[in-house]
């Protein structure tokens, strides 16, 4: 065979065997009540899913219409999730200010209590001496 028409032939087959299709990008999407973040495959555009954190029904959007990866939904989520670890961290720091409250409270009525004693005690010292004076 000829070098050009085995150029020709190559040229060809390779236009002929298509490279495999790329997989469809996953959508990634919000729930339109909670604006929890999901992402699923793109087959399931225009299926409508419960929502797992607040189980109303939302829409798979369209994969041209949903947003890309790193957007504002995900963005949400994230401060969502930042938000929940906050409220944990001051939820237990209130934890430890009642606790050591109580316990101040606890300090000063044993000083109340210490205080009281060394008045009798003075009290009790005095009279001994006046009565040792005597």
């Amino acid at each position: 065979m000829p070098p050009a028409a085995s150029a020709v032939m190559q040229q060809s087959l390779a236009t002929s065997v298509a490279a495999p299709p790329e997989p469809a990008p996953d959508i990634v999407f919000a729930c339109v009540h909670c604006a929890t973040s999901f992402v699923v495959d793109a087959a399931a555009a225009g299926v409508m899913l419960q929502c797992q954190n607040c189980q109303q029904p939302t829409t798979v959007p369209l994969a041209n219409d949903a947003q890309p990866a790193g957007n504002n939904a995900v963005i949400i989520s994230d401060l969502q999730q930042q938000l929940k670890e906050n409220d944990s961290q001051r939820t237990e720091i209130t934890g430890y200010i009642n606790q050591l409250s109580i316990q101040l409270h606890r300090w000063h009525l044993r000083l109340n209590s210490l205080n009281e004693r060394q008045q009798k005690l003075q009290s009790q010292l005095t009279t001994a001496r006046s009565d040792a004076a005597h």
